[in-house]
């Protein structure tokens, strides 16, 4: 799907052309032009990435092909830029969908598979002001990529409930198995990490002013943005070290777990061992046995078995093995 969005001097003066008054849009240097590609058709593709914008074929294989770090090309006419958002329309917890931006001088172009709230919400503000929105394309790329960093933190908040659970479940004297939701809660944060950091150095590179796409007066907004994903990035960090943490202590305490009940074994097996002794000192085939033949020698040999077990139990219970 093509949405398209005509500004002048910063506000929204048309919506949504046909490919034709798109290019004589494109021709106007008066005119700053948005066009978002919302999971497009290959042709819906080829229209706009090459019919309409020509832009090189390198930068439209990295767009059309899935890339898992983003990074940051300049063509000299326009950057291309490859970031990634939070995706809310898969089952899983953590997922992110590839947010493409073609950026020049007086156009930006958009490209994603998924729906993405970051886009939706930017399109709705530009809808619902009627005011100036944006006097260039590198503030509408700003107001893109400070709403994708924005919708991370749903993200960094619905992680650390889920490590505060598994730390109360870990100093808890409780036998759940915690190992697989410890794989998984470290598999997205890892996840974050691999997405954020690359992110932040794209940031910084944008804030720096090496590129020509970026005007001055954004710079600042560019270091705010760098500084909101190094927050981020910060935030992973403490939450992987305090994983590894829970993990160790988790570990300490299923091997303390395994070591009381060795130690119930243990004792169980002490218990029985008077008895055990006794009986099979008894069980073996000698003539001459005295005892075997005294008249009180099964009560006796009964009444010791009794006593010794109770003093090993006895002994046991102050070693707190049961």
């Amino acid at each position: 799907m093509i949405h398209s969005f005509i500004f002048s001097d910063g506000r929204l003066v048309g919506r949504d052309l046909e490919l034709e008054a798109l290019r004589l849009v494109r021709a106007d240097k008066g005119l700053v032009l948005w066009v978002d590609l919302d999971n497009p058709t290959a042709e819906e593709t080829k229209a706009i990435l090459e019919g309409v914008f020509q832009f090189h074929p390198l930068a439209i294989e990295d767009c059309v092909s899935p890339s898992s770090l983003p990074k940051v090309e300049d063509y000299e006419d326009y950057l291309f830029l490859v970031t990634h958002a939070v995706d809310f329309t898969r089952s899983e917890k953590f997922n992110t969908t590839e947010l493409d931006l073609f950026l020049g001088k007086d156009f930006l172009v958009s490209f994603h598979r998924q729906p993405l709230k970051s886009v939706r919400g930017v399109i709705e503000r530009g809808l619902k002001t009627t005011g100036v929105i944006a006097r260039g394309p590198d503030r509408l790329a700003h107001m893109l990529l400070d709403a994708l960093v924005d919708h991370y933190q749903p993200v960094i908040d619905e992680l650390r409930t889920e490590i505060e659970q598994i730390e109360e479940a870990v100093l808890t004297p409780s036998e759940v198995q915690l190992t697989a939701q410890l794989m998984e809660v470290r598999s997205e944060v890892a996840h974050l990490r691999q997405i954020v950091r690359p992110q932040r150095e794209l940031a910084s590179r944008l804030a720096r002013g090496d590129y020509a796409m970026i005007r001055a007066v954004m710079l600042p907004y560019f270091r705010d943005l760098r500084d909101n994903l190094t927050r981020i990035d910060e935030t992973a960090a403490v939450y992987a070290d305090q994983l590894l943490i829970s993990f160790d202590l988790y570990l300490s305490k299923s091997s303390f777990q395994a070591n009381d009940g060795i130690k119930v074994l243990t004792a169980l097996t002490a218990i029985s061992l008077p008895a055990t002794v006794i009986g099979s000192w008894y069980g073996m085939n000698f003539v001459h046995m005295p005892e075997l033949h005294w008249k009180y020698g099964y009560f006796a040999c009964l009444a010791m078995m009794i006593v010794l077990t109770l003093f090993t139990w006895r002994w046991c219970k102050q070693k707190k093995w049961l």
